[in-house]
């Protein structure tokens, strides 16, 4: 690849679509910006500009790590997700446009209050809690919940990245086990914890098996073994009329809706993503006051 900006960016959403890149438009640019160490939406600007050899040989490298499979996500260090830029590592999950619809639930439970308390189960990187932070009042604060401290280490940066460190703070906690009581009462419970089969994840694309942590996506033999803990373990840290949502994978709405009756829930309603796909289950801890 030689040339300009224009010419190297072409070259390189050519051969990233011939290998079979679904979205090389997108991956040329942002690649190619990393390279650069400039902001992607300067690259039209400089399109005529040309690039010296050692810009081209880290392009070169970059572009094979990719090729190889790794996300890339992970080869830039961070990720958009509902408007806002996170910051990654390999120890989270690469949030997906599938998750907004748990950022969309969240906001219109809190449409109508003013003040609250929100707990991020299974944070990861932060990229839920945070999106409902920054698109709620300065007097709603979070709790960022996660076994892994090396997640909560990148929800931290992603608080501070953000600006909200004064509104929201990080804890260890297993979802499999009952909450800490000291961690108190919550409006909402928002979580999308780990729901692959143990036996699909190794049929699961290069990229997704081989590069993001397997402990964020073992839902145990079924998929569903957070859901039923969480059911149970964490009803009682929601405040009276409270809300639980989870996300789910596909197919499995039904089941979550069953596991969150029987665990004594109502008002289930079921929310589909994007592409219309059955994303999020959400449900409330008692019937609501005027009933």
């Amino acid at each position: 690849m030689v040339g300009t900006i224009s010419d190297v960016y072409l070259d390189l959403r050519n051969e990233l679509r011939h290998h079979g890149v679904t979205s090389a438009q997108l991956e040329a640019r942002e690649l190619l910006a990393f390279a650069l160490e400039i902001p992607r939406d300067v690259l039209n600007e400089r399109s005529g500009s040309f690039l010296f050899d050692a810009q081209l040989k880290r392009l070169e490298e970059l572009k094979q790590r990719r090729l190889a499979g790794e996300p890339l996500a992970h080869i830039i260090g961070e990720w958009d997700f509902y408007s806002l830029t996170f910051t990654l590592t390999p120890d989270v999950l690469i949030p997906r446009a599938d998750t907004e619809t748990l950022v969309d639930a969240g906001l219109a439970f809190f449409s109508r209050r003013e003040r609250g308390r929100i707990l991020d189960l299974c944070c990861g990187s932060g990229c839920v809690g945070i999106a409902l932070l920054c698109n709620l009042p300065d007097t709603i604060s979070c709790v960022f919940a996660d076994t892994s401290e090396a997640a909560l280490e990148v929800t931290k940066e992603n608080l501070v990245r953000h600006r909200l460190t004064f509104r929201g703070i990080t804890v260890q906690q297993d979802a499999k086990e009952p909450c800490a009581e000291a961690l108190g009462k919550f409006n909402l419970i928002v979580c999308n914890p780990p729901y692959i089969p143990t036996g699909v994840i190794p049929t699961l694309d290069h990229s997704v098996k081989d590069y993001e942590p397997h402990k964020a996506l073992d839902g145990g033999a079924d998929g569903l073994d957070f859901y039923r803990a969480i059911a149970v373990n964490f009803k009682p840290a929601l405040t009276k009329n409270g809300m639980l949502a989870f996300e789910c994978g596909m197919g499995q709405h039904e089941q979550v809706q069953h596991i969150l009756e029987q665990a004594g829930f109502c008002e289930v309603r079921i929310l589909r993503d994007f592409a219309g796909v059955e994303r999020v289950v959400t449900a409330l801890a008692n019937p609501p006051a005027d009933r």
